[in-house]
């Protein structure tokens, strides 16, 4: 006898398997069973989502904290329901947490005499088990709900729950997610700004790179980011309107990018802009991209080069199509590492000498951070000790660095001429009791140093 907990999902399989009715072995079905089979596939992926929220409750039931190493989780090796879910799913641990809150959310309750309730959100439990709305929608919805709990009434979240269910039926998760974002507006018109300036706090920019690529992932408030989008959906969209105005589209050189692969190059197209032109004092204005090649390597062709600020080769013919970039400087180093093609100025700590500061250090001289963030700062200061400004006196250094070099009583020792000068950073007997001079700068990488 079938389960009427499963008869939903077993008649969803039903449908699937009359998609393939007229379908051979190995044969290709044709639209009209593709269509029948991807629509009854739905069907059981979100019935079997209700399904297994409801596992999920169960489990995280028997793993309360109160039973402690008698708790279900334990007994079966995990640390809890999550890590025990994903591990037999085979996805991720927050996948896992998710499903166990959307369960608990839609599972019958008792109170504490032992009397049953209801779920906290029925209307959400009847979706999933009709197989209307997935986890992963269900679950956006259920942590909407949450929040405004805390801020509106519940008759006013019953409300939302019954709109909400209702208006995501038959949409993508992302345009769930959309829905939610209205709805939470709706919802709590007061909490918009709170949340804006709480998104604006958390705003982040990190940048790493990893097998040959520079990652970067942004976060910021919508307002903020705004104007990045602008920009970058205006490249994209003259970058179509020129496909559209092309005589012949399949043409070998024809632009076959896709739209990630566009949107990425209207940022660099948009940086190198920034950086090459007077922007009214804007902190990019003059920021300069270093490419270090050798001589030989650039008159062969071969081998290769190292842009400033970066931990990667590229090779030597992205340095020259870079070096036909604006905002991009070639440094091209001879066989004694003195640099050809740029020439020095006679007061030092200009804008060439700088650059051969970074060719020299890479950036901050102690942590490495790139050379936009740096400042050329004297070793022996100018004004107490009279410290000379030239090369064999200076340093590239963040802020954090300079502070931390002057204020916990580090020295710095440059040993050798130019470019070619290997920085020692020396630290303080309360570190090091020795003072053991640690090699700083770019030479910190190179495995000829």
């Amino acid at each position: 006898m079938t389960s009427s907990h499963l008869a939903p999902l077993l008649e969803a399989f039903t449908r699937l398997d009359e998609a393939w009715a007229d379908a051979g072995d190995g044969a290709e079905l044709s639209r009209a069973q593709l269509l029948a089979a991807h629509a009854a596939v739905g069907v059981v992926q979100r019935r079997l989502d209700g399904i297994h929220a409801e596992i999920a409750a169960g489990i995280a039931r028997e793993s309360r904290p109160q039973l402690g190493p008698e708790g279900l989780a334990k007994q079966q090796g995990f640390r809890n329901p999550a890590t025990m879910i994903a591990a037999t799913t085979g996805g991720s641990t927050g996948d896992a947490a998710r499903l166990v809150k959307l369960g608990k959310a839609t599972a019958p309750r008792a109170n504490l005499l032992g009397e049953a309730l209801p779920p906290r959100y029925p209307s959400v439990r009847r979706a999933l088990a009709a197989g209307e709305l997935s986890a992963a929608a269900a679950a956006v919805v259920v942590a909407l709900l949450d929040r405004a709990r805390l801020t509106v009434g519940i008759a006013r979240v019953g409300e939302a729950e019954g709109i909400l269910v209702e208006r995501a039926r038959g949409l993508s998760l992302d345009d769930v997610r959309k829905l939610v974002a209205r709805a939470e507006a709706w919802l709590d018109p007061d909490g918009v700004a709170p949340r804006e300036e709480q998104a604006r706090s958390q705003r982040s920019l990190t940048m790493f790179e990893r097998d040959g690529s520079l990652h970067l992932t942004l976060q910021t408030d919508i307002a903020s980011g705004a104007p990045i989008e602008a920009a970058i959906q205006a490249y994209v969209g003259a970058t179509f309107q020129a496909r559209a105005q092309a005589p012949e589209p399949t043409a070998p050189d024809a632009d076959r990018r896709t739209v990630a692969m566009i949107q990425a190059d209207a940022l660099t197209t948009i940086c190198e802009h920034a950086t090459g032109c007077d922007n009214g004092g804007m902190p990019a204005t003059g920021a300069t991209v270093v490419v270090r090649v050798s001589l030989d390597d650039l008159t062969a062709g071969s081998g290769v080069a190292m842009i400033d600020g970066t931990e990667r080769p590229v090779s030597v013919s992205t340095c020259r199509r870079m070096a036909a970039s604006g905002g991009v400087i070639p440094a091209v180093l001879g066989s004694d590492g003195e640099i050809l093609d740029w020439g020095r100025e006679k007061r030092l700590f200009t804008r060439a000498q700088r650059l051969a500061l970074v060719e020299r250090d890479g950036g901050c001289a102690m942590c490495g951070l790139p050379p936009q963030m740096t400042k050329a700062h004297h070793v022996r200061w100018w004004q107490r000790d009279a410290g000379p400004t030239d090369l064999r006196n200076g340093v590239l250094l963040c802020e954090s660095c300079h502070h931390r070099i002057h204020d916990n009583g580090w020295d710095i020792r440059i040993d050798g001429i130019g470019v070619a000068g290997r920085v020692w950073l020396i630290p303080p007997a309360n570190v090091d009791p020795a003072r053991t001079p640690r090699l700083g700068g770019r030479a910190r990488y190179d495995i000829a140093a």
